[in-house]
């Protein structure tokens, strides 16, 4: 009985270790198959990162229907990817063409409004060629700020930061402004700053001058426009203070949308441009652009310049 007890226990110990011997070969192969799928699968992946993947014939059977539809969706991604490279093409080339074919004629525009200018000429003439001009100069204006905008938005232009001193922002957009600002008699003054921040020094001049238009434009003469900066930890805040007429809470998510005018400024020269632009370009160097405002009251708007590179 202890003979046919023991045999038994023998039987039992063979079958478990039978039983674990296959359970493990058995998990062996399926990680072995796992493992081969996602071998394909990051195969494919880093094909489709490189640009260079292309669908081949898989067998559902052995590499499962996941990994199927995974080389369908990237082969799908792969052309979408290559039709977006051609119109993001077609949209430069375009934007070229247009920049180009218009600065002739304009240039022209001007040149023979400004000859015409130089002789004497019956009063109803004169006034004809003056308002030639002045409309020469917004619609290059207008196509400048454009062909300007359309580039920032598909990549044509690429915003490079670089760590710059904020006073030498401030004082190069001052310059540019200083005409229009002394024409109507407004003091701008700037607080003097050591901040530092990151930023494309040509193209946030540009920003931060499209602010001061801005403020010069719907300020009464003799006023004052104040520009500080405060440093923060993440960013470095520039305020340009106006005295204008100031903007409603409704409008001011408004106003920096391409072509927005309040009808309260539709008496002022303008296209609506200028902010918009502003915000693009310090939005593409990491930056934010806001404003503070009361109808009334003059605006407060706000450039936060990034302190670390992003």
């Amino acid at each position: 009985m202890d003979k046919l007890n023991s045999i038994w226990e023998i039987a039992a110990v063979a079958a478990i270790a039978a039983a674990l011997a296959i359970a493990t070969v058995a998990i062996l192969l399926e990680r072995r198959r796992m493992q081969r799928i996602m071998d394909q699968l990051t195969i494919m992946l880093d094909s489709a990162m490189d640009g260079d993947f292309s669908e081949g014939l898989f067998d559902e059977s052995t590499l499962s229907a996941l990994e199927t539809k995974m080389a369908r969706f990237l082969s799908s991604s792969a052309v979408s990817s290559k039709n977006l490279t051609k119109e993001k093409n077609n949209i430069k080339g375009l934007i070229s063409d247009i920049s180009h074919q218009t600065k002739t004629p304009i240039s022209n525009i001007l040149l023979y409004s400004q000859l015409l200018s130089e002789h004497e000429l019956p009063e109803d003439c004169t006034l004809c060629v003056k308002a030639l001009a002045s409309q020469a100069e917004k619609l290059n204006f207008l196509i400048g700020a454009l062909v300007k905008t359309s580039r920032l938005e598909t990549g044509i232009i690429t915003i490079n930061l670089k760590k710059e001193a904020v006073q030498k922002l401030l004082d190069a957009a001052i310059a540019q402004i200083k005409p229009k600002s002394e024409a109507k008699e407004i003091t701008v003054v700037l607080d003097s700053t050591d901040c530092t921040a990151y930023f494309d020094a040509k193209w946030t001049t540009e920003a931060v001058y499209n602010i001061l238009d801005n403020a010069v434009k719907y300020s009464p003469a003799q006023s004052t426009i104040n520009i500080k900066a405060t440093p923060y930890e993440l960013f470095n805040r520039i305020d340009i203070t106006d005295q204008g007429i100031g903007v409603t809470e409704e409008e001011q998510s408004k106003i920096f949308a391409r072509f927005y005018r309040s009808a309260a400024v539709s008496g002022h020269e303008g296209v609506g441009i200028g902010l918009f632009l502003a915000r693009e370009i310090i939005s593409s160097g990491g930056g934010y652009l806001k404003v503070s405002s009361k109808l009334g009251q003059g605006a407060t708007f706000s450039i936060f310049l990034p302190t670390e590179k992003r």
